[in-house]
């Protein structure tokens, strides 16, 4: 039998400076976020003769269209049917989400294409080992969202910085949980990743959670805002586990105004009091001609860094 000090890593592996960081956490929406996804949204416009003719759309053109239903409609008036490239399907050999990742990074990997206005705080946030959520408007299982983030891992980031991002990871590891002995570098990324949220607010899984039984897409807002809150307080669980007696920030990021702005009437009216000893930044990535997003601090003076 193999002596077990043989698998223990060398002290260049394990980042023990990871003690002296702040504790910064992090909340993205996905598409035209981190990726600016080719998913479409099947609708019916109504012409100018009073026709209704199909219309398949972005979900930043949606986003602006949303709640104009005089003109624009879910064919058969079924919205399951506009948003059927947005869910999950048993028999799909690969869910529409991992496709579409695939599509949206490859001209990003080979340099030909731009990534969302978040896409390198992720991946900072990621090289860093820093907890997040993806809170996303889509319809898909937790495990498909979780799919994406780990081909993002496997496609975007360098040798360098996975190597880096393990180091960390390894670091918190012997600084917050120094009794759990040794794990490969497979199970510490299993670990990290299932320490983070995926929160798709209009599967059926996530309604199902939430307590809310039609599957439409009236009350994203307000699932959005239940996601934060699980997210809030699964950190601060952790923080109380390993018994981290720092400040905490969180910033979060959307394209989509109506988000942003329920976002922070959430945490003026609520968060702010229910989590007091937390600073929260809100970027909002909706306007092209700023690339990382407009910085809204909703409480404190906290500098998260979001523009890369």
């Amino acid at each position: 039998m193999a002596n077990q000090n043989e698998f223990l890593p060398d002290e260049s592996d394990v980042n023990l400076e990871v003690r002296d960081r702040s504790f910064k956490y992090y909340i993205f929406d996905w598409d035209n976020n981190i990726l600016h996804m080719p998913t479409k949204i099947h609708l019916e416009h109504k012409t100018a003769d009073g026709c209704w003719e199909p219309l398949a759309v972005t979900t930043s053109f949606y986003s602006v269209v949303r709640n104009d239903r005089e003109h624009y409609r879910p064919p058969q008036g079924d919205w399951e049917l506009a948003f059927r490239e947005f869910r999950d399907f048993a028999n799909d050999p690969e869910s529409q989400f991992l496709k579409d990742t695939k599509a949206a990074l490859a001209p990003v990997i080979g340099g030909r294409e731009e990534g969302g206005p978040s896409f390198h705080q992720f991946r900072k946030a990621l090289v860093e080992g820093r907890l997040f959520a993806i809170v996303t408007a889509r319809g898909h299982k937790s495990e498909t969202i979780r799919a994406g983030v780990t081909y993002f891992i496997e496609q975007v980031l360098s040798e360098a910085e996975r190597r880096e991002m393990m180091r960390n990871l390894r670091g918190y590891r012997a600084v917050y949980e120094p009794d759990e002995g040794w794990l490969s570098d497979e199970a510490v990324m299993n670990l990290y990743l299932d320490l983070n949220r995926y929160h798709a607010v209009t599967s059926p899984e996530f309604r199902a959670w939430m307590g809310v039984n039609a599957p439409g897409v009236d009350i994203q807002e307000e699932a959005k805002q239940f996601a934060i809150k699980d997210f809030l307080d699964h950190i601060i669980r952790i923080c109380r586990k390993s018994g981290v007696d720092k400040p905490v920030s969180v910033g979060f990021s959307d394209d989509d105004p109506r988000n942003v702005r329920a976002v922070e009437q959430f945490i003026e009216q609520e968060l702010h009091r229910a989590f007091p000893h937390v600073k929260f930044v809100v970027y909002d990535t909706s306007d092209p001609e700023v690339p990382d997003g407009r910085k809204i601090v909703v409480t404190g003076q906290l500098e998260l860094n979001f523009n890369g």
